[in-house]
């Protein structure tokens, strides 16, 4: 993109707006890394640490052990399994075969998975020992599965099983591989990856498809979008751009951020990868405690989170006994971050939050504020380098708004997908002349820097007005005592539809609901004011702690 546009006056002095792109494939910076930076630290597992000499090896390992099982280039492996080693091997070895990464939400129930994987036609499943019991098994004729890659928690670390037995994962304790592992289809991981290596298939290319990033489930079916490794490869120059001064083979990434989610896999794994730098894998990304202890016991450098967790750290009984100072930079999306969480987190580490905006179809990343620069709070800034963008009428997706006026965001990029998977409708809808449209409403002010207004589907519309959920939940975040809120839209016979609000305040914290509707009133038009507020002890969030108001509509409709 060589055409200047209103944002590139904002970008911080050596951060090209246009990126000479290197043809790489996604597990060539495995390559290079373990090449380059064989000793450095690649993984901190607990008290286990993996050199990348060492996971390029296991990766190696792994990847013969699938291709005899038959993965080829023309074969998808579903990775179903928390933030533990076996997730980065099993998906830069299938990424090496020319395979694709079907990442699975380990919560999954058994009909989510069978629409997933009967969908992306997966064959081989890597799963962990006490989902394939609890969930799997029970549901195993049902699914499309021929071959089942069994990894325990346990298989590496070096820790007593007695601790392994209290951490918990839906509730269930693991029970050992020997249970699992003695039946047709069903395979040991440890045991595969004592593979002897056989000679490798031809490596993937720059346009083979890598990646099958399921989306939608928070707001319809689920959608595969299809990224290639280029569209991933892009993605993480364009990061590594932005995030200048990183110090390649020293830097500490927290990977909390779950790694089936786009924003987990790239910003927590891929992007540590493309720097040589330690991934602190944390498998339960609700564990505050762990989060909190792994930040100071490892140095965290780099910390790719959400606005929850930022909160929950800031809000951790204990806090008061961490150094959290190692921290230099951190990256948050998914959601807007209360301006006072910002502050007080930046004023407890000393880093600097880099807010930015993505989404599964652009592998994740598009837009984020400057690391060093101008910084707008609530925006989620503008787009990266080799990144166009735009707002459009959401009636008729062509007419540009003026700067200041809300309307469709569009995206074009290097890294926005090729399409959804087995869904041509779909793609002809969401890529339309090279451009993604987002479906997320928003605004550009004179700048060039986004906000985020809300998602088209979420909009409320008040007796012709529209309202927007994300800043009525604004302006409650902003209240002294509100830890969360959601706001959603409900059938309104006068009005066409009414604004409700669910809140949970934060611990200790009292407020009533006419102290909120006060609040709400000072700070938003009439027709924006909740017509009625519930205090809840949690908020429903998917696996990757996104709120899920198409729950909270789907549980009022249902009463």
């Amino acid at each position: 993109m060589s055409e200047t546009r209103p944002w590139h006056g904002s970008y911080e002095p050596g951060v090209p707006t246009a990126l000479a792109l290197e043809p790489l494939t996604v597990p060539q910076f495995l390559e290079r890394a373990a090449r380059e930076h064989g000793d450095a630290t690649a993984i901190i597992y607990f008290n286990r640490r993996l050199t990348y000499r060492e996971l390029k090896n296991h990766v190696d390992l792994f990847a013969a052990a699938l291709a005899q099982l038959g993965v080829t280039h023309d074969s998808r492996v579903a990775i179903q399994l928390p933030n533990i080693p076996q997730t980065v091997i099993a998906y830069y070895a299938t990424l090496s075969l020319g395979a694709q990464a079907v990442m699975t939400n380990p919560l999954y129930t058994p009909r989510e998975l069978e629409h997933q994987w009967k969908d992306a036609g997966c064959r081989v499943a890597v799963v962990t020992d006490f989902l394939f019991e609890s969930r799997i098994r029970p549901a195993r004729a049902r699914l499309p599965i021929e071959h089942y890659i069994v990894a325990s928690i346990p298989d590496y670390m070096r820790l007593p099983l007695r601790f392994v037995a209290r951490w918990k994962l839906g509730r269930a304790d693991p029970p050992r591989v020997a249970s699992v592992a003695s039946e047709a289809g069903v395979h040991s991981f440890v045991k595969l990856i004592r593979t002897k290596p056989q000679p490798s298939s031809a490596p993937p290319r720059p346009d083979d498809l890598a990646v099958l990033q399921y989306t939608g489930g928070a707001t319809g079916v689920a959608k595969g979008a299809m990224l290639t490794h280029a569209n991933l490869s892009a993605n993480l120059q364009q990061c590594r751009a932005w995030f200048t001064g990183l110090t390649t083979g020293k830097e500490v990434f927290l990977t909390a951020l779950p790694l089936f989610h786009s924003f987990g896999m790239t910003a927590a794994m891929n992007f540590p990868m493309s720097v040589a730098g330690a991934m602190v894998l944390i498998p339960d990304p609700r564990d505050i405690k762990a989060i909190v202890r792994a930040i100071a016991r490892h140095g965290v450098t780099l910390l790719p989170a959400v606005p929850p967790i930022f909160n929950a750290i800031l809000n951790y009984p204990k806090l008061g006994a961490s150094d959290l100072r190692s921290v230099r930079r951190c990256f948050s999306g998914s959601a807007a971050m209360p301006e006072d969480v910002l502050q007080r987190f930046e004023a407890l580490t000393g880093a600097r939050i880099v807010e930015g905006f993505g989404l599964s179809e652009a592998s994740p990343v598009t837009h984020m504020n400057p690391v060093n620069g101008l910084r707008k709070a609530g925006a989620i800034g503008i787009p990266i380098p080799n990144t166009d963008s735009k707002i459009v009428n959401m009636d008729d997706g062509v007419t540009e708004m003026a700067r200041g006026e809300i309307g469709e965001l569009a995206i074009r990029g290097p890294q926005v997908m090729k399409g959804y998977w087995n869904m041509p409708e779909e793609s002809a809808h969401a890529l339309r002349d090279g451009w993604l449209y987002t479906g997320d409403l928003a605004v550009m002010d004179e700048d060039g820097f986004f906000r985020i207004a809300g998602r088209k589907k979420e909009m409320i519309i008040v007796s012709g007005y529209k309202v927007f959920p994300d800043e009525v939940d604004g302006v409650l975040m902003a209240h002294p005592a509100v830890l969360e809120a959601a706001t959603i839209g409900l059938p309104d016979a006068k009005r066409g539809e009414r604004v409700k609000s669910f809140v949970v305040l934060k611990p200790g914290a009292q407020a009533s609901v006419e102290d909120l509707l006060a609040y709400s009133r000072e700070n938003l038009a009439a027709y924006k004011v909740p017509r009625t507020i519930e205090f809840r002890a949690e908020l429903p969030k998917s696996g990757a702690l996104k709120m899920l108001r198409r729950v909270l509509v789907e549980e009022e409709l249902a009463k």
